[in-house]
């Protein structure tokens, strides 16, 4: 049984026991997360798609840790001016692991 469901802008396809790492959410170390835009539920019986969401599906989660992801680099240069402008970007992520759809 799996689910498909919708945070931070993007999509995850997930089912119980997966580790996901999502944008960041407002949710503590150890605390339980819901989410309610479940776009699309697996059953035995078959796929239950949302029109857009399917409702009264829920995910429910637990919040294992915050961190930031490694560094992308952002270098801007223009030639033969003498500028050159380096600066460095660290995404802000929250890991959950998936316990009941």
């Amino acid at each position: 049984m799996y689910a498909i469901i919708e945070t931070g802008g993007k999509q995850y396809k997930v089912q119980e026991g997966d580790v996901l790492f999502i944008e960041k959410l407002t949710a503590g170390d150890g605390e339980s997360v819901t989410f309610d835009r479940v776009l699309a539920v697996s059953k035995e019986d078959g796929l239950v798609a949302g029109t857009p969401v399917v409702s009264g599906a829920t995910v429910t989660a637990k919040v294992e840790k915050h961190g930031k992801g490694r560094k992308v680099v952002v270098y801007k240069y223009k030639p033969k001016k003498n500028y050159h402008k380096k600066q460095g970007h660290r995404q802000p992520y929250t890991k959950v692991t998936i316990e009941k759809i």
